[in-house]
């Protein structure tokens, strides 16, 4: 967490540095963007997600955003084991899946604007709205009557005394239960810094550093051994590309 402020602290000063001649340059002009992007967050895994965004300007510092953030959120307890008889991996005392939709309405504040072929242009992005918690058993495989040549796949729950930590053979395939996932509603917050890097007008490429807060209205059941929240703050880096017009 301290390593992304640091950085985003430095890229604040080397944006601003780089995007005091730009100013005095033609101003970069355009109308409309669209961007996706790869997300890693302190709250996910290598990657955390994935992140889409339309935006339009509603006049030469401030454009309006639509976005969607599709991620896979962890519990800050979950560990990778790995079985005695397999070796296949498994997270040991995890029951459900937490993936979270969220839908964003926000606003871009244009601090830097680039010129043609050069600078950095910073914005601060600000935005928010409804997120949608898709909770879906996580499924393990373990042996029947302590035989290896025998096994089921299940959720997990920490009141069967099959599911001990010894009897793991690994998890369920992918998706596995989906079906029977429930959802659960909330709101998200988020503030961030936009730094766009291209070098082409009809391109996209950049970074974004923020935090974001995911907020449900009632507790979400991923590790019931252990503490679980409604709430899960967060830290995030994003990679983005697209297009702009």
């Amino acid at each position: 967490m301290k390593q992304i402020f640091n950085l985003l602290l430095i890229g604040l000063l080397l944006g601003a540095v780089i995007s005091a001649q730009a100013q005095t340059q033609d101003s970069y002009e355009y109308n409309s963007e669209f961007t996706w992007g790869i997300n890693k967050n302190s709250a996910g895994g290598l990657i955390g997600g994935f992140v889409f965004k339309k935006a339009r300007k509603l006049n030469q510092n401030m454009l309006e955003t639509f976005g969607l953030e599709i991620m896979n959120v962890k519990h800050p307890q979950e560990v990778r084991h790995s079985s005695v008889y397999t070796g296949n991996f498994f997270i040991y005392g995890k029951s459900n899946y937490l993936y979270a939709l969220r839908f964003q309405y926000g606003r871009d504040l244009i601090l830097f604007s680039k010129a043609p072929q050069q600078g950095v242009e910073i914005k601060a992005v600000f935005a928010a709205g409804p997120s949608l918690g898709i909770v879906a058993p996580y499924y393990i495989e373990r042996t029947i009557d302590n035989s290896i040549w025998a096994s089921i796949r299940e959720q997990y729950d920490p009141n069967n005394p099959n599911h001990f930590y010894s009897n793991i053979l690994g998890t369920g395939n992918l998706f596995e239960g989906i079906a029977e996932s429930k959802i659960q509603l909330g709101t998200n917050l988020k503030a961030a810094i936009n730094f766009e890097l291209g070098f082409l007008k009809s391109q996209v490429t950049g970074f974004e550093v923020g935090v974001l807060v995911d907020s449900y209205f009632k507790k979400v059941e991923i590790m019931p051994s252990t503490e679980n929240k409604a709430i899960f703050p967060t830290v995030f880096f994003t990679m983005f590309y697209g297009n702009r017009k």
